[in-house]
């Protein structure tokens, strides 16, 4: 129902599972408060001097942005004191991030990407933020790294928010894809967009074309049938979208349609891809398949890809049904 708030709609959700103890709602009430606080940030920008570099690199020898590192302050004083997390694990953290030992604890994990595209922030396109929860083992005082490590067919819920022209989250709980915008006016995140679904079919791919010659070649030859289009072979012209921020890519897909593909590539052999499983491919996965779309490595189902640690970067195509499966059968047939 259109017109209700978040909150609302986790109520509604909570209602519809007679076992359900609150905590799980009250989680996600918690990530939209951390969610609503980073946008703030986002939109102060060089008012608060949040632009530009801060001097450091994360786990994957990344160059941190100042807001990266305010993004993930933000989002783990938001949620390590509210009983509802046993651990976390960020983009910006090398070990996991233990709950305090002098605040309770919950039944879920959570794994996040505060500031995804980063790279943009300087000038001003669309940034974001990316979640996945999971249960935490029963009986685990202490969860270790190990205790994340669960296919993305286990996530209880994942999420994103785009920070741009307006702050948007979409979210999935296993029961389709929602979307809500965030009415400043009120503080407030309003259903938008309800029940997203996308396209089976599309003529928008989003990719690097800068990275063609790294690729391997069922890749290249996907990409190089939909620039010739009509001419190639195709049934109609395609066209190519790139905003390097994968939460602008993903929220256009769902709105209408589009293939997106970090896949596999030649110039970092070693990294196994791009995007990290756990906080960028699973949970965006995860709500692209709820949506209607596929998402895979090429090779296989990103969500039942075993985890064999919590920063494990894989290839990513996901979108538009029938041109991620196309994708695939080239895969397939160039091992053949």
């Amino acid at each position: 129902m259109a017109g209700l708030s978040l909150v609302q709609h986790i109520i509604l959700e909570q209602r519809r599972a007679p076992e359900a103890s609150g905590e799980f709602t009250l989680l996600l009430n918690d990530i939209v408060s951390a969610c609503k606080a980073i946008a703030h940030e986002v939109n102060r920008g060089g008012l608060a001097g949040n632009l530009g570099i801060a001097g450091s690199e994360n786990v994957q020898g990344e160059v941190q942005k100042k807001l990266d590192i305010i993004t993930n302050d933000i989002f783990i004083r938001s949620l390590e004191w509210t009983g509802h997390l046993a651990a976390m694990a960020s983009e910006e953290n090398d070990e996991i991030i233990p709950i305090p030992a002098h605040y309770p604890r919950g039944k879920y994990l959570i794994c996040f990407d505060p500031l995804d595209g980063s790279s943009n922030i300087d000038i001003n396109l669309s940034v974001g933020t990316i979640f996945s929860v999971l249960r935490a083992p029963d009986g685990i005082a202490e969860p270790s790294e190990a205790d994340f490590l669960q296919p993305g067919t286990r996530q209880v819920c994942a999420g994103f928010c785009v920070y741009g022209p307006t702050t948007l989250m979409v979210l999935t709980t296993g029961n389709g894809v929602n979307g809500f915008t965030l009415d400043r006016d009120v503080g407030e995140f309003i259903l938008t967009h309800p029940d997203m679904r996308i396209p089976e079919d599309t003529a928008e791919f989003a990719v690097n074309m800068s990275n063609r010659r790294f690729w391997e070649e069922p890749v290249r030859r996907y990409v190089d049938e939909c620039m010739l289009g009509l001419d190639g072979g195709r049934e109609k012209n395609f066209n190519m979208r790139w905003v390097a921020s994968m939460v602008a890519e993903v929220y256009r897909i769902l709105v209408r349609g589009g293939i997106f593909m970090y896949p596999y590539d030649t110039k970092s052999p070693g990294k196994g891809g791009k995007l990290r499983l756990m906080y960028e491919a699973n949970p965006m996965s995860f709500i692209v398949e709820q949506a209607g779309g596929a998402s895979s490595t090429g090779r296989e189902r990103i969500l039942d890809i075993r985890p064999e640690h919590v920063h494990q970067r894989v290839p990513v195509i996901l979108g538009s049904k029938n041109e991620v499966d196309r994708v695939v059968s080239y895969h397939g047939q160039h091992r053949a």
